[in-house]
């Protein structure tokens, strides 16, 4: 039997690692890659504004004219040759103080009968380790809990936080001939996970760990043995000949698979999420004036469960991707 209140502080303390590491690999592979936000005039000076509350990006121009989509690129708010700091990274920092924050608060005095956040925590923690306990095994599970509940906790929080009225609607943009700002081209906040920088830093953090967990239970000879060596028993020179080719051809693809790995797991994630707020932005223009805030009410609620959805479906996916290289063996433990 596990002691919870112990396991849970401990795991705490290695969420919070692998959330820092998580904000590290972001800092390396989304910094040199961000583009300043397109402009549409170059005269036109850009204007501090407020947009409509509920939007998410952009607004349409007047007159029922092309209608402005968010940007796929987080527009950065300080731009130096030493050092990039983008709007996608000010809600990253934001989320994960917060959850450093408030589980060292819910970590500071451990009791044996939890209450108030410790409670919560807990009652997250365990449910996280029994779900996944159940799918790769316990053997596995006590060694890599930590980062997959890093992974759903972080992106689920990522997810939530980017719906808040304000995140995409507030910044800088650019005047109509009337004076009216239909734009808001360089958002003080953007949703993090509508960035694919994000989203491909969390999967290349990722695939780092897997093939350290991999070359740990393999071996690097049992890891190729696991890609290319053939399976089961066969018998005659001309047999084992050719599953020997077989195999090497099935390995060479099972590689390739690996590889696009970490841009499959972005490219979902990404997707529904910029779609998501693509779509709200769309509901909030087709409300109008009067109804704009109306309209975007239940697509709210459809995003917060696409965002429970999508960090759950990343978590399985990466939890799924380290079992089936393990040796079958361990994963089988039950």
């Amino acid at each position: 039997m596990i002691n919870f209140p112990t396991f849970a502080a401990h795991s705490f303390r290695r969420i919070l690692c692998g959330l820092l590491f998580t904000i590290c690999a972001l800092f390396l592979t989304a910094s040199p890659t961000q583009a300043k936000a397109p402009t549409h005039s170059g005269d036109a000076p850009q204007v501090e504004a407020v947009g409509e509350a509920g939007t998410v990006g952009a607004h349409v121009e007047a007159h029922g004219e092309k209608a402005e989509g968010l940007s796929q690129s987080a527009p950065l708010l300080i731009d130096t040759p030493y050092f990039k700091f983008n709007s996608s990274m000010a809600i990253t920092w934001i989320v994960a103080l917060g959850l450093i924050l408030s589980a060292q608060i819910a970590t500071r005095r451990i009791q044996d009968v939890p209450a108030g956040a410790q409670n919560f925590w807990e009652w997250m923690v365990e449910s996280l380790y029994t779900f996944l306990e159940s799918i790769i095994g316990p053997a596995l599970v006590k060694k890599t809990f930590w980062f997959f509940a890093t992974i759903f906790i972080f992106i689920l929080a990522l997810n939530w936080f980017s719906l808040i009225p304000g995140v995409g609607t507030i910044g800088w943009g650019i005047p109509n001939e009337a004076g009216a700002l239909n734009h808001i081209s360089r958002p003080i906040l953007r949703g993090p996970n509508a960035d694919l920088n994000m989203t491909l830093a969390m999967s290349m953090v990722f695939f780092f760990f897997w093939t350290v967990w991999a070359l740990q239970a393999n071996g690097p000879g049992g890891f190729l043995m696991h890609l290319f060596a053939p399976k089961g028993q066969v018998s005659g020179f001309l047999m084992k000949t050719l599953m020997i080719v077989i195999f090497l051809c099935v390995g060479v693809l099972e590689v390739i698979s690996i590889l696009f790995r970490p841009v499959s797991l972005s490219l979902r994630l990404y997707g529904n999420i910029f779609a998501g707020e693509n779509m709200i932005e769309t509901m909030t223009h087709l409300g109008g004036i009067w109804f704009g805030w109306l309209l975007p009410i239940p697509f709210y609620m459809l995003e917060l469960f696409i965002g429970f959805v999508q960090a759950l479906v990343f978590m399985l996916l990466t939890a799924v991707f380290t079992l089936l290289i393990m040796p079958h063996e361990e994963g089988n433990q039950h």
